[in-house]
């Protein structure tokens, strides 16, 4: 009886633990990616930027001012990547990222008019974007604000990892 019960303890151990790794294997798969060097060197360069006005059609290259995807363009060309001019058209770029995986780097496309997508930051990580905003220029903001959380679309990484 003792060897019995002793028995059925182990298979049952045996079976959880098989089944905590299994479920560990898999979500360890949908994990965001760390921050790299890069994605740290890429937010370090647009924070230089914050307070910076927003001008809507801001010219590709300028600093004095940025609308949503010159500022992107702008900070991402700096490392190396190469940007289409509008958001739409870099929503349509690079890996799809589910918001859960989000990781430091990544491009985020909210749809602000109503329209489709008609905003881009880039994910800074802790649940903040980088970003140019019509009323503060370059700043960021926590992507859990209700007006940011609701008008979320998508994400796309860029970088390479």
């Amino acid at each position: 009886m003792i060897k019995r019960n002793f028995f059925r303890s182990v298979i049952k151990l045996s079976l959880c633990a098989s089944i905590g790794l299994t479920a560990f294997t898999f979500a360890s798969g949908n994990q965001a990616h760390a921050a790299t060097e890069t994605s740290l060197q890429l937010i370090d360069s647009g924070k230089e930027f914050i307070g910076t006005p927003y001008k809507y059609g801001a010219p590709a290259g300028i600093t004095y001012a940025f609308d949503c995807s010159s500022f992107t363009q702008y900070i991402f060309d700096a490392m190396g990547v190469s940007l289409p001019r509008s958001s739409s058209s870099q929503a349509s770029i690079g890996a799809k990222v589910t918001k859960e995986n989000l990781s430091v780097g990544d491009l985020v496309f909210f749809n602000t008019s109503g329209r489709g997508i008609s905003h881009v930051a880039i994910y800074a990580g802790n649940n903040k974007i980088l970003h140019s905003a019509t009323s503060t220029g370059v700043t960021i903001s926590s992507l859990g604000e209700s007006y940011w959380h609701k008008r979320y679309v998508t994400a796309r990484r860029v970088l390479k990892s």
